[in-house]
């Protein structure tokens, strides 16, 4: 499968202190893809090099077949919505899209011509003045119009309502099922990449813990209860996630391809939710290598 970002051994390192140090990871194209993880994991840092706004301190990294900051041609082919979904307070909307048709030699002006009035916005507003969920709406429309192949979001609706999140996001998923562009989503907000994503890498201490489509990550993990058990004695195609334990109850998150076939077991399908988070509260000295479902 074709990958619209890799990564080996990619570190960013400011001053004395890494903000990023040795991912390594692959992101396939054709997708809408959600990375999530704790903050400081690095997931800013990550993206804001593969948009080619920072360079690399170690390793190397790879978009769309070329170097992030590669000249023109690479940078058009990737668009990016920062955190906050900045834009210029003392322009009006108009003066954001000539701006945008101006830094964009494949600048589809009618799209966001047709965008802007779907959403209602007028075009002599000031973005200081639109509301939030306006502004964000705005910052994703200058990133659809440059009609670009790989779409970066970092954390775009983090500080919006619930309505100015959904319909962020459903305008997002219109354009993506129109324009048939792959999408890398970062946020805290798992129920957002629940209703969006289809594949999922869970990052923690800049390295991979789990990655892979959605669908089958959620097929090969699962919830076991039962009484208190070491887990050092299952069998070895379950492979331990995260564990919990009471004096008479074992509660353990396991990945198998295989059935689970013991009776003492109560067996409980996961939620993404519930699939991050057993990623991401095991402590880091004791996390297994990436995990990636075949395909």
């Amino acid at each position: 499968m074709t990958a619209v970002m890799q990564a080996r051994g990619l570190g960013k390192k400011y001053g004395k202190r890494w903000a990023l140090r040795d991912c390594t990871i692959d992101i396939p194209s054709g997708h809408v893809v959600g990375m999530v993880g704790p903050n400081g994991a690095g997931k800013t840092t990550l993206l804001k090099m593969a948009g080619g706004q920072l360079a690399p301190t170690s390793g190397s990294i790879t978009v769309l077949g070329g170097h992030p900051a590669g000249g023109p041609a690479q940078l058009a082919k990737v668009g990016f919505v920062a955190q906050d979904t900045p834009v210029y307070a003392g322009l009006s909307v108009a003066d954001h899209l000539r701006l945008g048709a101006g830094l964009n030699p494949g600048w589809d002006a009618a799209l966001a011509r047709e965008r802007i009035e779907e959403l209602g916005l007028d075009p002599a507003h000031r973005a200081g003045k639109l509301s939030g969920g306006q502004r964000a709406q705005l910052a994703l429309t200058l990133g659809l119009a440059k009609r670009p192949e790989l779409l970066i979001l970092d954390e775009p609706v983090a500080s919006l309502d619930p309505l100015a999140r959904r319909e962020f996001m459903q305008g997002l998923m219109e354009a993506v099922a129109e324009h048939e562009f792959s999408v890398v989503l970062s946020s805290h907000v798992v129920a957002d990449l629940e209703r969006t994503c289809d594949y999922l890498i869970v990052l923690v201490d800049s390295r991979v813990q789990v990655s892979g489509e959605v669908d089958k990550l959620l097929a090969t993990h699962h919830r076991l209860t039962g009484p208190r058990r070491d887990p050092d004695r299952l069998p070895g195609d379950q492979h331990v996630v995260s564990e919990r334990h009471t004096d008479r109850q074992s509660t353990i998150v396991v990945r198998t391809d295989s059935p689970i076939h013991d009776p003492a077991w109560t067996v409980s399908r996961l939620s993404m939710e519930d699939l991050v988070l057993a990623y991401m509260e095991k402590p880091a000295a004791t996390r297994p290598a990436a995990l990636e479902v075949q395909r």
